[in-house]
Parts: C-alpha cells; structure tokens; sequence
C-alpha cells in the first residue's frame, strides 16, 4: 500500500500544498489536493459517491475557509480509519491533545521539514498495513473479545468502536495481559517501530479507549501502573 499509496493534502496556503504535493507524487505516491475545508469535503463526499477507494491517508492543516481542520478531523474519522496527520503553526498541548481525542494520528508543527513529514506518513501507511494483516484468530479477555480480522471490539456483549490506533492498543494489550508496557514501550509494540508522540498522547489515548469502555463497565481492565505505564487488570 505505501507505494501506490493515495495521500489528500488539505491546506489553503497554496505555496506550501504544492510544495507538498510534488514532494509526495515524487516519492511515488497518488496525491489529491484540497484548498479549503469544503473542497475537501466535496473531494471526500464525490469518492464516496462514485465508489472510488478512500484516501489511505490525509495531512490537514487546521485554519482553513469553508470547514475547520477540527471538523474535518472529526468527519474523516467517522467514516474511515485511514491515518490522519495534522499540520499547524500552533504549538500548544492543548491543542495536540484535543486533535487527538478527535482521532488524529500524529501532529506536526510548522515550519515543518518536508523529509520529517515524508518519514511521517511512511510511518502511519506501514501502521495501517500491519493491522491490515494481523492474524485473524480471535483473542479474548474476561469479557472483551477481539476480531483482529475485523479489527472490532466487543466489551460485556456490547460493541466499541475504536480508531485504529485505540485498537492496536487494545489488541497489543490483551496479547501479553501480565506485562506492564512503559507509555513507549506500548506504542513501539502496537506500532512495531519507534513513534514520534510525546508520552502525554499515549495518556490521552487510554482515557478514551477507557471512556468509550464505561458504558459496558470494563474500562477498569487497563490498570494505570503509577511512575510506568499500563497494564490489564489481573
């Protein structure tokens, strides 16, 4: 998939899009571009219609005409779990993490490196191919049960749904339940390679995989280990 890989660049500083966009399409990879919120969204909504494949992958800046980069972050991921990585001037944590609990995948601040973003996106689109290929033998802990042929979860006879990344957590979880992961060590054996998110996004990650879990009343199972990281519950 990385290859042929299909990337929609959103981002309404012309200079900077087409800078990105020549810079993909020469690394090998199909390359869309939008110049606002809503071209963007009428890009999405058209694949949608004529049954074309999604885009594997999406870079986003945040302050764009016609739609926000927030909004946009949101709908994407309501109808895909391809990767998304957001491209700003802001720096702060807030807003970091605030992306992240809406389902963005990594966060790079600008001015950017093109070879940092490049490194980046071969990241996310390995990542995706991984989880695209994992065994589909069904996994099971105490009442969550596992379909990593579907990447579905389902907690107490109820179905959760997770992004991709809450997902491999989970599933990187529940495949070694007596190990306590470092916040690193957790994302290097849900991702199987060295991440670039700071340790506070892996905190963010859990509270919501532990928030959509409330309702079935297993979010206890992901035991926080004080001064290490997380482990399930024994």
């Amino acid at each position: 998939m990385e290859d042929n890989a299909r990337i929609l660049v959103i981002e309404d500083d012309i200079d900077i899009n087409d800078v990105v966009a020549t810079s993909l399409r020469k690394a090998g990879y199909a390359c869309e571009q939008a110049f606002s919120g809503s071209e963007a969204r009428l890009l999405l909504k058209t694949a949608a219609m004529e049954g074309e494949a999604p885009f594997d992958l999406v870079v986003t800046d945040l302050m764009l005409p016609g739609a926000s980069g927030e909004d946009l972050v949101r709908e994407i991921r309501n109808r895909s779990d391809a990767p998304i990585i957001v491209v700003s001037a802001r720096t702060g944590t807030n807003d970091k993490v605030e992306l992240l609990k809406l389902g963005a995948d990594d966060y790079l601040t600008k001015p950017f490196d093109l070879d940092e973003l490049h490194a980046r996106i071969a990241v996310q689109l390995r990542h995706a191919a991984r989880g695209a290929g994992r065994s589909s033998a069904g996994l099971r802990f105490k009442d969550w049960v596992l379909d990593p042929e579907g990447r579905t979860l389902v907690a107490a006879g109820q179905p959760v749904k997770l992004t991709r990344l809450e997902y491999d957590i989970v599933e990187t979880l529940v495949r070694r339940p007596k190990k306590v992961f470092t916040k690193q060590e957790l994302f290097r054996a849900a991702w199987n390679e060295e991440c670039f998110v700071e340790e506070k996004a892996v905190n963010v990650h859990i509270s919501n995989i532990r928030g959509k879990l409330k309702p079935t009343g297993t979010e206890g199972y992901i035991e926080t280990v004080w001064g290490i990281g997380f482990k399930l519950t024994d």
